[in-house]
């Protein structure tokens, strides 16, 4: 298979930077009109695809709100999953995995390996047992052409304690960037790890030799505009995939309206 980062920069080229969260969270079920239970999720899941799919370049769907509803959620997600595999729009699952030793390579198996069950282009990674225990999960995505967005600095503001500790003379956030960028030394048009960076705050990374995508939480809802994503975000070695959530799903559940959303913030990320 074509490597993530190749196939994610001809995505974003033919479909613009945005990336659209599927978070069917309690509270957006209702808003809907859908049940809290599997058959609403399916419904909910059946509208995004049916909007998103090339629409965006990209789609984040959140594990945990499919993961809520036991068997029957999962269920939901592979389907949502194995729908979008089938389309130019490409999926980025939230699942923040991150262990060590047989247990990273059990969490590599279901999500980033050849034939995994709950197989997404890409998923996220928590690299706080160390960016060395994502190894395995890295390089068995590599094998299959997928990818990994490892956090780096997120939004939360707990998170500053961990991410800005320093060692070395570096924070630790600037360590996961570090080590990301030396998995993608040298690959062209773009390395497969990326990493996560909150797109609400000034996040004091040194990003210039990242040669990888950005995914970038906090557009819309949370309180960024495209027009800040090139301001905060100046020097990257690489692209940005500012995601929107709760912008975009507010416009539910009409997959008319729902596509019109991420539409216009899509041309509004073009534009800026």
């Amino acid at each position: 298979m074509t490597p993530f980062g190749a196939r994610l920069a001809d995505a974003v080229a033919g479909l613009g930077p945005l990336c659209a969260g599927v978070d069917p969270h309690p509270g957006l079920l209702a808003s809907w009109g859908l049940t809290d239970d599997g058959d609403g999720l399916a419904r909910f899941a059946d509208a995004c695809v049916e909007a998103f799919a090339g629409t965006v370049a990209v789609v984040k769907p959140q594990s945990a709100f499919f993961e809520r509803h036991g068997s029957r959620g999962i269920a939901v997600l592979e389907e949502l999953l194995a729908a979008f595999a089938g389309s130019p729009t490409l999926t980025i699952l939230d699942v923040k995995r991150g262990d060590i030793g047989s247990t990273m390579d059990g969490y590599a198996d279901a999500y980033l390996g050849v034939g995994a069950p709950l197989g997404a282009d890409a998923v996220t990674l928590s690299p706080y047992l160390g960016f060395g225990s994502l190894s395995s999960a890295l390089d068995t995505a590599a094998d299959a052409g997928r990818g990994a967005f490892v956090l780096a600095r997120t939004s939360n503001p707990e998170g500053a304690e961990v991410q800005l500790a320093e060692f070395g003379g570096r924070s630790t956030a600037q360590a996961m960037v570090d080590g990301a960028a030396a998995r993608n030394a040298g690959v062209t048009p773009l390395g497969d790890t990326g990493v996560v960076v909150g797109a609400t705050r000034e996040h004091g990374l040194d990003l210039s030799a990242l040669n990888g995508p950005v995914l970038a939480p906090g557009l819309g809802a949370q309180g960024a505009a495209p027009s800040d994503i090139a301001t905060i975000f100046a020097g990257l070695q690489g692209l940005v995939l500012p995601a929107a959530s709760r912008s975009v799903l507010a416009a539910g559940p009409h997959v008319s309206a729902l596509r019109a959303a991420a539409e216009s913030l899509r041309d509004e990320l073009v534009a800026a």
